[in-house]
């Protein structure tokens, strides 16, 4: 079952109805990372002053409201979150209208409402109350900090909250300037008949397994056909840090993903794996401990490979030994001869 984004309770009258929100929705687009073409590496996102075209550091960035043409009202953190509303964990309901009086345009976003902590009978009492009165419920939800506007209405045997826009997010038809062109047209009763006609034939139940993004299967079709044939670029992963760093845009179920991904490994770990890091020559050729010094390590290797392997293919092999490791042992050596 999907994670609930939000627990509360539905609330009206003297009712409480303890529900979780759970997205109704999902994104199922292609997803196009931005590549440079030249190296292949991700290109992540960077705040620049569009005058300059410099980048600037987050503490340089302050929140503004265009008042004039040109001119802003600057808004600190704490203004902005004074007006931000009190957020109150519950779905208050106060009124109940006709569904057909909700316009279709100031629908917004679907999320189904489950029932938590033992709230199924009233669950189910508000949901079955709807069905009987023909009714939905308007109520007003704060989620995170954005409060809106919603309607509480039956789906089967579960309640489903759809969040509708402000009316004043939503443009009036008279705005639209369509005047009396569409509004009194003359038809004439043959034009209607074939028209209706051609619905008749049209008409269809609602199918929803047979609608498909086209777009995203072509694209996904291609990917794998690239893929089979061997054109894959491999991309330089960059370092969360890197990518924190850069990026403008959080995704915040991303971050929830990395926190669940696992439990913070312990510190005697952490410095094991350095440990081992530093030393792998040690690890995997014991022999190399018993060097003394760079220069008789390669000339002990030429002496050894005489016969099998040229002197310059030796020399290679012997610089190819890491520094840190040989410098290390040549320390120790060095102290216990001392």
């Amino acid at each position: 079952m999907p994670r609930s984004i939000w627990k509360g309770a539905i609330s009206f009258g003297l009712v409480h109805i303890p529900v979780g929100v759970v997205s109704a929705t999902s994104s199922e687009g292609v997803d196009f990372d931005w590549l440079d073409e030249r190296s292949m590496e991700p290109v992540g996102y960077k705040r620049v002053n569009k005058v300059t075209g410099k980048e600037i550091s987050k503490e340089h960035i302050v929140k503004g409201v265009q008042y004039e043409k040109g001119r802003y009202v600057v808004l600190s953190d704490e203004e902005i979150r004074s007006a931000h509303p009190k957020a109150t964990q519950t779905i208050d309901i106060f009124s109940f209208v006709d569904s057909e009086e909700i316009p279709l345009t100031n629908i917004d976003t679907p999320y189904y409402l489950s029932p938590i902590k033992r709230g199924e009978k009233v669950y189910a009492l508000l949901r079955e109350t709807l069905c009987k009165t023909h009714k939905v419920a308007l109520a007003r939800v704060v989620i995170r900090t954005r409060q809106h506007l919603a309607a509480v209405m039956p789906l089967a045997s579960a309640l489903v909250m759809v969040l509708l826009r402000w009316p004043e997010e939503v443009r009036d038809l008279d705005d639209m300037g369509f005047g009396d062109a569409i509004a009194d047209v003359d038809l004439s009763k043959k034009e209607l008949d074939m028209a209706r006609r051609l619905v008749d034939d049209m008409s269809a139940k609602w199918k929803p397994e047979e609608y498909q993004d086209t777009f995203t299967d072509k694209i996904m079709q291609l990917v794998e056909e690239k893929a089979r044939a061997g054109k894959i670029e491999n991309v330089e992963r960059v370092d969360d840090e890197e990518e924190r760093r850069t990026a403008d845009i959080v995704d915040l179920t991303e971050l929830l993903k990395r926190s669940l991904g696992g439990k913070p490994r312990d510190r005697s770990d952490i410095g094991k794996q350095a440990k081992e890091k530093q030393e792998p020559e040690a690890k995997e050729k014991p022999a190399s401990s018993r060097r003394k010094s760079p220069g008789k390590s390669a000339s002990k290797t030429e002496s050894t490979a005489s016969g099998k392997k040229t002197a310059s293919r030796t020399k290679k092999s012997a610089s190819a030994t890491p520094a840190k490791s040989t410098r290390k042992t040549s320390t120790r050596k060095k102290t216990a001869g001392s």
